[in-house]
């Protein structure tokens, strides 16, 4: 709900930005129309509890391992609490009534005679453009939301059919032209996004000239959908389910339930090699339709509502990328499913004999967030043993999540390694020049060095999910001085971040992780003689401040 007024506040006037603040006007006024609860959050959040609206980035500093002003991202953290603060205006219902209208009238401006849309005013038609936009109406039609003005909405959607129509008519045409063997594969991803957007309007029958055409495309679609990604088989699946195909869209639900991955913790959710750049390979949009077609084909609540949390794990880590994203995760997590957004589950926490009910904390409107801290006198090792109790309504069970965190003081050269979602060790390696070239010998327990020599920090981190913002600090010993003194943006092993060099530290701010393994390195020389501890690297995700790792602490000895 808090991520509606991005897509309000996007600066952008290009078609599908201009459709998708529309779009977002006309989820707002169906949210609070649905649960008018949601309305007195808002002003809640408006008034009183004012730190809702805060930025992920600027919560819980106490927590962080940098201040957010030592980071490049103190403007981005800005923006997010800004659009946060707009979000109780964006909810007013004549705001909404108003804008809405304004985003259609503009919208049916940018609109060509020949009822495709341009990306921007003075393109031509653009084919995935138009699609899109009469998609998103198609979906506000399906969940019996009104327009901001009916009659303008119906010419916006029957000149945009009338195009689509005939350019459907035009590859098929094409395909006879040429002279092709009509039984190979000729369906396309733009083909499915044409019968997945067309299975919304049944109450406008395919012209006559293009009926030929869309029973072909509709065939295709049935006898080759194994070979195109999740994605796109949802799209299939729920095309194919609305033109009453009894068989096929069972088919490829079934594939899909064999192929998803079930994780106790991230949901429900298919591994995806390349996530690619083209639009049929966007994650975020991909999870969102199959959500549809898990809710509308195959009717399991509990696996929609898994696949809901995959999408909610990505927001906890990062944003969604783009309004289209944010658009189509907001339409499945608000409007598919269990009411979640209804539910207020009552959690509560047991630390050995210590019980934590949030009836008797400060919780945050809406989300049900609170804090409590335990002072460290108080702490006891049966504390470690923890149970969480959720009540509420099962049928409507959301989901909650927390963290437990420990804070205390220790000797460098004592810390062990610790094992997160995000996994870190460091190497120290002596570089010396032979015969052969440059050689790198690994610094053990017991190795000296000299005064002058040539050292590698080798870093290995993993990561178990996409992250964003995350902030790796790799601590130096004293005797080492680093080649790299200025600050600046670099990119080694597939990874690009910003390195800033302290006195103790070198610093790296990842704008993006994505899941995987990284290697990189940096050089340092030796200054000065004497036993030194070398600290420890720590890294954190500064958008979700609970995935944080750190390395084991180690001495070197410089003779």
């Amino acid at each position: 709900v808090q991520a509606l007024p991005y897509l309000m506040e996007f600066p952008y006037e290009c078609a599908e930005q201009t459709f998708n603040r529309y779009f977002a006007n006309a989820l707002a006024a169906h949210i609070v129309s649905l649960s008018p609860q949601v309305k007195q959050i808002f002003d809640q959040w408006a008034h009183t509890d004012t730190a809702a609206l805060l930025s992920n980035l600027e919560k819980n500093p106490e927590l962080k391992s940098a201040l957010l002003e030592e980071t490049p991202w103190v403007m981005e953290a800005r923006t997010e609490t800004e659009q946060k603060h707009r979000i109780a205006r964006l909810f007013e219902t004549h705001k909404l009534a108003k804008e809405g209208r304004s985003n259609l009238e503009t919208l049916a401006q940018m609109q060509l005679p020949e009822g495709g849309f341009p990306w921007f005013k003075g393109m031509r038609s653009d084919r995935y453009i138009t699609q899109y936009i009469v998609t998103g109406l198609g979906r506000l039609q399906q969940l019996g939301i009104s327009p901001a003005e009916q009659n303008k909405t119906d010419q916006i959607i029957k000149k945009a059919l009338t195009y689509l129509d005939r350019t459907l008519k035009a590859d098929y045409d094409q395909l006879i032209k040429e002279n092709v063997k009509l039984d190979q594969q000729h369906i396309n991803h733009l083909h499915i996004q044409y019968l997945y957007l067309r299975s919304f309007f049944a109450n406008r029958p395919v012209p006559a000239a293009s009926q030929k055409a869309f029973a072909y495309y509709k065939e295709q679609a049935a006898k080759y959908w194994t070979g195109f990604n999740p994605y796109m088989q949802g799209q299939i699946a729920l095309a194919l389910h609305r033109n009453k195909d009894a068989t096929t869209p069972s088919a490829i639900i079934a594939s899909l339930k064999e192929r998803a991955i079930i994780h106790e913790e991230m949901g429900m959710y298919w591994k995806q090699t390349n996530p690619g750049y083209w639009w049929y390979e966007a994650p975020i949009e991909a999870q969102a339709l199959l959500i549809e077609a898990f809710t509308e084909v195959a009717k399991d609540t509990e696996r929609v509502d898994a696949l809901k949390i995959w999408l909610l794990k990505q927001k906890q880590t990062q944003n969604w990328k783009t309004t289209k994203a944010t658009a189509d995760a907001c339409y499945a997590l608000l409007l598919q499913g269990g009411k979640w957004l209804d539910n207020q589950p009552e959690v509560t926490i047991k630390l050995g004999a210590v019980t934590i009910n949030p009836g008797s904390e400060q919780s945050e409107a809406g989300t049900g967030y609170f804090k409590h801290r335990i002072a460290g006198r108080e702490v006891t090792p049966e504390m470690g043993n923890i149970q969480v109790q959720i009540s509420g309504n099962k049928e409507a069970q959301a989901v909650s999540w927390g963290a437990a965190y420990w804070q205390y003081f220790e000797d460098m050269d004592k810390i062990t390694p610790a094992a997160t979602p995000l996994q870190l060790s460091k190497q120290l390696f002596i570089e010396r020049h032979t015969d052969r070239g440059p050689v790198l010998t690994e610094l053990k327990d017991g190795n000296e060095l000299n005064v002058g020599d040539k050292v590698k920090v080798r870093i290995i981190l993993k990561a178990d999910r996409d992250m964003e913002y995350v902030h790796l600090k790799d601590m130096r010993a004293a005797c080492f001085e680093p080649v790299n003194v200025l600050s600046g943006y670099r990119y080694q092993g597939s990874l690009s971040y910003y390195e800033s060099t302290k006195d103790v530290s070198s610093n790296f701010f990842i704008d993006y992780l994505r899941k995987g393994s990284y290697v990189f390195e940096y050089t340092v020389f030796v200054q000065q003689r004497g036993y030194f501890s070398n600290g420890i690297s720590t890294i954190q995700c500064m958008y979700a401040p609970e995935f944080s790792s750190h390395s084991e602490g180690t001495r070197v000895y410089v003779k």
